[in-house]
């Protein structure tokens, strides 16, 4: 017999979410669970067109990194009485997801697995460990277990691996130490529960140590992963009473020899809280997980490439406005798309089921304001949800993405002449290509022309699958006038084109295989050696540079390994290598590796960039110039080029500043003395800047035009 229906607290928002007591789901649930169904035409005709609305280039020899079984999560929550519903798991394998989170954002910080308790906090029933990984192996997913750092300790997370992986054979591979405990009170704001004294990254970095050390104690192949804030996201670039730093360089400075993935959230937030303002914020996303990765980058060196970045919460905001409504679909798409080209391993929705909150109308349809994927079939006054476990709008959008690909499969790029056409593609490892568009406009269709480079599509007819206006699922759609080169996106519609190949072209025509990942084996400011493991058949190797969707050779060899020269310094490259036959034909390309040059260790003058603090949006820098040649300088200019287009100075002291777009140029002040040879003197500006995103150090500095080193 069902709980009477109780409230809990939302571990999203702190704000009241009711919960619903058990359910009956309607009998008409088993259309929900079709795969793929077979609907008519979307409601929106699409228009025909003499000249496209946008050209969208796919290229299939810049590759952005393969799919992995767990590209695709979601979370599970302890106060969900719906979490282990046989409805859930059939939904999420028709989805292909393969990464469920549990016990559920902040309510992990006060979770007791062996008791399945969590002191002040609802916990429904039929939420065990046990039964989550019912659901877990039904779904054909791994569980992503998040160890209780708030009010746990190392031994009782050990304690659980074993249970898991030793008592159960559950070979639960990835664990994250707590969740968001950056929200423990330690900057100001505190929703994350926190019984150590000591509530500072520091301490944190510590007890991750402790944790790592007794779980793998137990079970040698589990994965720990560390929590870190999302630059450009509160508490970033924020230091703490007492600390060296903020919180990600604290951590990261401890704890990357022990752990295996980092784990970051991202909600689009903003005032406006539109699902399409946070369409065009997802635009910043690649730009703060590649900051992650220069983090990591700084601390693990080498080993950074082994350090995983997992996406585990995403949505578009905590404001409770258009979360179920159609546009969250396009967003869900776009989202776990474009973070999976940037380097994440899974990316994981919050929540399954969430509860309603603000009630309103988006694209004709009542939106319920809740964040779940699946409706909780309570109710917001009078207005209630659709019965248990019916699919919102994100469910389809992430369902969508499964339409691309599977575990193995590549990413390439891709690239869109228009604002608002979205689009991402799949090199699929049977030489078929697939490509998801997304129109975001809501008045009119988009027709676009396609564009491939690497890539040769046969005179079949493309399979084309479609979410827009008027479908109850993804939906199968023939005759529509979709072909290789043109395919018309109904409004607010996503479109999936998956192509075959000509016969005789493609990677499937090659006698060798794709190559190994490159690793960098040295950088200076003007070179990078990188090696790779052989591909069988190979008789060269083309190392190619990617440039947004085209992509340039930038070396060539016989062997395995190659030194590129003649780079700028402090310049960033993201590089493939394909293997050639011996008849010319080309294998697919290798998973990418980026990297940055440095500065010249003999220049003439040195430079120092510290940032002396940091509120989240803006900063205090401090520049120091040092003369390192053997003449005097009179009359200085210092120049810069921000990483982002996001950053700029705002005003500052003991010179004169210019921005024009990302360059900065700073320039003595009328009374400023020679700047004496051979580090015989320094001279010192400073400023307050801005930041709307993450906020990376510049990486290169030019005194007189002469690009200088490090300080």
């Amino acid at each position: 017999m069902p709980l009477p229906h109780r409230p809990a607290r939302s571990p999203r928002t702190g704000r009241p979410r009711p919960l619903a007591r058990a359910a009956t789901v309607l009998a008409a649930a088993a259309a929900l669970l079709t795969p793929l169904a077979t609907t008519g035409p979307a409601s929106a005709e699409p228009r025909a067109a003499t000249t496209a609305d946008a050209t969208v280039r796919v290229n299939t020899q810049a590759a952005l990194g393969r799919l992995s079984d767990v590209a695709r999560g979601v979370n599970a929550a302890i106060w969900d009485a719906h979490m282990n519903d046989p409805e859930v798991a059939a939904l999420m394998k028709a989805a292909d997801v393969g990464a469920m989170r549990y016990p559920g954002g902040s309510y992990a910080d006060i979770y007791h697995w062996e008791t399945h308790t969590a002191p002040g906090g609802y916990v429904a029933p039929g939420t065990g460990f046990d039964a989550f990984m019912g659901t877990v192996r039904a779904t054909g997913a791994q569980p992503i277990l998040i160890a209780n750092y708030g009010s746990g300790t190392p031994e009782e997370a050990a304690g659980w691996v074993r249970y898991a992986n030793v008592t159960k054979d559950y070979d639960a591979k990835y664990w994250e130490i707590g969740n968001e405990i950056y929200g423990n009170g330690h900057y100001g704001s505190g929703w994350e529960h926190d019984e150590h004294e000591d509530k500072s990254p520091r301490e944190y970095a510590r007890q991750v140590r402790a944790y790592a050390k007794a779980m793998k104690a137990v079970d040698p192949t589990i994965k720990i992963g560390a929590v870190l804030t999302t630059p450009g996201h509160w508490p970033d670039g924020v230091v703490g009473e007492g600390d060296a730093g903020d919180w990600n360089h604290t951590v990261l400075s401890q704890v990357t020899d022990v752990i295996d993935f980092v784990s970051v959230h991202w909600y689009a937030g903003g005032a406006d809280t539109t699902a399409e303002a946070a369409m065009t914020r997802l635009t910043r996303l690649p730009g703060e997980l590649r900051e992650v990765r220069n983090q990591l980058d700084r601390y693990a060196g080498a080993d950074s490439p082994r350090i995983g970045i997992a996406l585990t919460e995403i949505n578009t905001n905590t404001g409770g406005a258009r979360l179920t409504a159609r546009p969250n679909a396009l967003f869900a798409a776009d989202a776990f798309m474009t973070a999976l080209e940037n380097g994440v391993f899974t990316v994981d929705w919050w929540n399954t089921h969430n509860g309603p909150g603000q009630i309103t109308t988006v694209d004709g349809e009542t939106d319920y304001g809740d964040m779940g994927m699946l409706s909780s079939g309570s109710c917001t006054g009078d207005v209630c949800q659709p019965p248990p476990n019916t699919p919102f709008h994100p469910y389809y959008g992430m369902k969508m993405t499964s339409r691309l690909g599977s575990a193995g499969d590549m990413m390439v790029a891709t690239a869109s002449s228009a604002q608002d056409v979205s689009a991402h593609a799949v090199h699929r490892r049977d030489g078929r290509l697939s490509v998801l568009l997304i129109n975001k406009n809501a008045d009119a269709a988009r027709t676009v022309d396609l564009d491939y480079a690497g890539f040769v599509p046969s005179a079949a007819a493309p399979q084309v699958t479609r979410y827009a206006r008027g479908d109850t699922d993804i939906t199968q759609v023939t005759d529509d006038g979709t072909s290789a080169s043109r395919v018309t996106v109904p409004p607010y519609g996503m479109l999936t084109v998956t192509l075959t190949p000509r016969a005789g072209t493609g990677p499937a025509a090659s006698d060798a295989a794709a190559p190994g990942t490159p690793r960098l084996e040295a950088v200076t400011d003007t070179t990078a050696r990188l090696s790779w493991e052989g591909a069988q058949g190979a008789a060269r190797y083309l190392v190619q540079e990617r440039e947004g969707a085209h992509t340039r050779l930038v070396g060539e060899t016989t062997g395995t390994s190659v030194t590129l020269r003649n780079l700028p310094a402090g310049s960033t490259h993201t590089v493939n290598v394909l293997a050639a036959d011996a008849s010319g034909r080309l294998s697919a390309p290798s998973t990418p590796l980026t990297f940055t040059t440095g500065t010249p260790p003999d220049a003439p003058c040195a430079v120092t960039y510290h940032r002396d603090t940091s509120w989240g949006n803006g900063f205090v820098a401090t520049v120091t110039v040092r003369n390192l040649s053997d003449s005097p300088i009179t009359g200085w200019t210092v120049d810069w080029d921000w990483p982002t287009d996001r950053q700029s100075v705002s005003s500052g002291w003991n010179a004169t500043f210019h921005q024009t777009g990302r360059h900065v140029r700073v320039t003595a002040p009328e009374n400023a003395g020679p700047l004496a040879p051979d580090g015989g003197s320094t001279t010192s500006f400073g400023f307050v800047g801005s930041n709307d995103g993450p906020n990376p150090e510049p990486t290169v500095f030019r005194l007189n035009g002469t690009i200088c080193s490090g300080g």
